[in-house]
């Protein structure tokens, strides 16, 4: 008997450990900015590439698409920051001060348009790095 209420005891214990030890919901939204924010450089070096050809080939070819679909992720990232830092104050994002139930729900739907922002991101690299590696085979094969 005092093994079993030893071991519930324990697993109680480890319950509130693995608790203290997953990710906020907040946590989980910084790191997806995170995730994400280092790849505004790579925006902008792919917006670089892209811009002759595009020049070259007009507002519609596929370098012009490709070049405003990561015009617009990068500017869906500047929405989203500040969008959430006008929701949350820095005690709340950084220190992990209790949210009102409002700011909860409002957590949630950030959490929603971080998870698109980053889908809208990293699809618009990949698209703009697909487009810019079938120009140089081409350039290639000529």
């Amino acid at each position: 008997m005092l093994a079993g209420m030893l071991l519930l005891a324990g697993c109680r214990g480890e319950k509130k450990q693995e608790a203290k030890d997953a990710p906020s919901q907040m946590e989980e939204v910084i790191a997806v900015h995170d995730e994400v924010m280092p790849e505004m450089k790579t925006i902008a070096n792919l917006v670089a590439e892209l811009k002759p050809l595009a020049d070259s080939t007009g507002q519609d070819s596929q370098y012009a698409v490709a070049m405003q679909d990561l015009q617009a992720a990068h500017q869906s990232m500047m929405d989203w920051m500040q969008g959430f830092g006008n929701r949350f104050d820095h005690e709340e994002i950084m220190k992990g001060k209790a949210l009102s139930q409002e700011k909860q729900a409002w957590l949630a739907e950030e959490q929603e348009k971080v998870e698109a922002m980053r889908n809208q991101v990293l699809g618009s690299i990949e698209r703009a790095r697909e487009v810019l590696e079938e120009a140089r085979e081409g350039a290639d094969r000529e």
